[in-house]
């Protein structure tokens, strides 16, 4: 009984929510969309020409944004589910934190990337710190798989959860990279504990 009352808040939440609704109108798979467009605004990150790497795609919303900005660059989607194709991207369908994916990223890029995002998240259990702490893991993998690829001047974006893993990410990502800001966007739902990390410069 529990369940389905979630299932019907969900469902009348996401039917008041103007950025579902704006993300019809505009074409995207999900509202997801509209917290990299406000992250892009504030940041000025994309750009023609740049290797964009997209990690944890589906259903493909960052990927469709993106493919819009960079012309006559290289799109590269990643994700454990196959989704529906999106013109000018790569797909790449596998497990992020296995090597041999990883290995097949670096298949497609040519010197190095410009840009490595995620929005990867964990199966959430509804324990907030646990989700956190797992979410943050992906992030801190996607974090040291960026060193290894990206160009001096890159820029890396991560979805991450306020909890415990957060001061870790953070000093991680200035371990890594000369800049480093956490931003929470206005489409990220207030009841959420999410926000992303931007950092850019490898050191």
């Amino acid at each position: 009984m529990k369940k389905n009352k979630i299932s019907k808040n969900w469902v009348i939440k996401q039917k008041r929510d103007i950025y579902v609704r704006q993300s019809k109108v505009d074409g995207y798979r999900a509202r997801s969309a509209y917290k990299l467009i406000e992250i892009d605004q504030k940041f000025k990150i994309f750009k023609g020409g740049m290797c964009v790497i997209d990690i944890g795609a589906a259903p493909g919303s960052w990927s469709q944004y993106v493919s819009k900005i960079v012309k006559n660059g290289k799109i590269i989607s990643v994700d454990l589910k196959n989704m529906e194709k999106i013109k000018k991207t790569i797909q790449i369908v596998g497990d992020f934190t296995k090597e041999d994916t990883q290995n097949e990223i670096k298949n497609f890029i040519d010197k190095g990337a410009d840009v490595i995002m995620s929005d990867m998240a964990v199966n959430t259990t509804g324990i907030k710190n646990i989700d956190s702490i797992q979410t943050g893991e992906l992030c801190k993998e996607a974090m040291i798989f960026s060193k290894k690829i990206m160009f001096q001047k890159g820029v890396f974006i991560s979805k991450i959860f306020m909890g415990g893993s957060f001061n870790e990410i953070v000093a991680l990502g200035k371990k890594i990279f000369r800049e480093v800001k956490v931003f929470k966007p206005k489409s990220s739902r207030k009841d959420s504990k999410e926000s992303f990390i931007i950092c850019k410069n490898l050191r």
